[in-house]
């Protein structure tokens, strides 16, 4: 169901039509009065490139590519994966909203470019209003805080598809930059220093197995505050994945090599994204202290440790390829650390365990 306004009028046959649909599960109505209601949020994301009103078949967006000499777009599509599990358990949505936003934002952001629009789709059994504000919420506030516009969506209301207060998010990004400033690791050489970015806890990767042994195996409520907890296991498991583009694009032009989002995969699958054929990534895993989510599904669910740094990002969010001269200085100013460095290889990440 597109976001539209509300019809000013309805045909005179519209009536028993719109009560059959209802009935069948698609509520016309209450779709178009709750999404009048979102303008106000979405707004707030627009700058003067948005052309148009909110609402329509399309969103209109004249980028302004002045200063750029080669502009390239950039887009990626996401989703939040069984994440979304907690938020039906917790009933808070609007971390998932922003967890999707700067999940994309991030993936654009390791090519070098700056995000632009983005666009989202709610799929749910049921449209519920209060459900649907929070998460519009989320796309708001992390569209705001990420410089990105809010042009469009799409509501589907299908009953019979998901289970009762269950919904799915996905969204897609757009972003721009200028062709001579792409990175894609093709200027990593042996010897650069690898600099690891904190994450905020599971990021939206691995809650299936998080879920099956913390809830499953442990039977932990979400109230629980395990050992080396600072916060209970649902504000922990709610926690927003962190937008890393700010950061990255202030640093200096030129001084980073190349870069990687820790998502599904972790540090084994996602390095080599970025690596030369003839380089490895070697990762000293006793450089940072590894969150106690991490360790407790490690030891509660008897996870082979390999398999945790493939599954879970383990507390490293962003990696950040530099020359090793300017690993320290990058470091700091990203408050990351230190956590490896290239040698001469065949393209894998390999692990050194204390």
């Amino acid at each position: 169901m597109p976001r539209k306004p509300a019809p000013k009028s309805l045909s005179a046959t519209a009536g028993p039509k719109k009560k059959a649909y209802a009935a069948a599960g698609v509520d016309v109505d209450l779709g178009n009065l709750v999404k009048s209601r979102i303008h106000g949020m979405v707004k707030g994301t627009h700058g003067p490139e948005v052309l148009g009103k909110i609402g329509g078949f399309g969103g209109l967006f004249r980028p302004d590519f002045r200063g750029m000499k080669d502009p390239v777009l950039v887009s990626s599509v996401d989703g939040v994966g069984t994440k979304l599990k907690l938020a039906f358990a917790t009933d808070r949505h609007d971390t998932m909203g922003q967890c999707l936003v700067n999940h994309c934002i991030n993936d654009i952001a390791v090519i070098g470019a700056k995000p632009l629009f983005f666009l989202d789709y709610i799929g749910a059994e049921r449209l519920e209003p209060r459900v649907f504000e929070q998460i519009l919420k989320g796309f708001a506030k992390a569209c705001k805080e990420g410089g990105c516009a809010l042009v469009g969506g799409e509501t589907a209301q299908m009953p019979g598809m998901y289970q009762r207060g269950e919904y799915d998010l996905a969204g897609t990004i757009v972003g721009v930059v200028d062709r001579a400033k792409l990175l894609d690791g093709s200027q990593i050489r042996k010897g650069d220093s690898i600099i690891g970015l904190p994450s905020t806890g599971l990021h939206t990767n691995g809650y299936s197995l998080a879920r099956k042994v913390l809830f499953d195996k442990l039977h932990l409520p979400l109230t629980a505050k395990p050992e080396g907890f600072t916060r209970t296991l649902g504000e922990e498991l709610l926690r927003v994945h962190k937008n890393y583009q700010p950061a990255l694009g202030a640093l200096r032009p030129g001084l980073v090599k190349g870069l990687a989002h820790i998502t599904g995969g972790g540090l084994i699958d996602n390095l080599p994204r970025v690596l030369p054929a003839d380089c490895d990534a070697v990762i000293d895993t006793g450089s940072w202290k590894v969150p106690a989510v991490f360790k407790l599904i490690e030891q509660g669910g008897k996870v082979d440790r390999e398999e945790m740094y493939q599954v879970f990002n383990m507390g490293i969010g962003m990696t950040v390829v530099v020359r090793a001269k300017d690993a320290a200085a990058v470091a700091a100013t990203l408050k990351g650390k230190v956590i490896g460095q290239i040698a001469q290889g065949s393209g894998v990440t390999r692990l050194e365990f204390p």
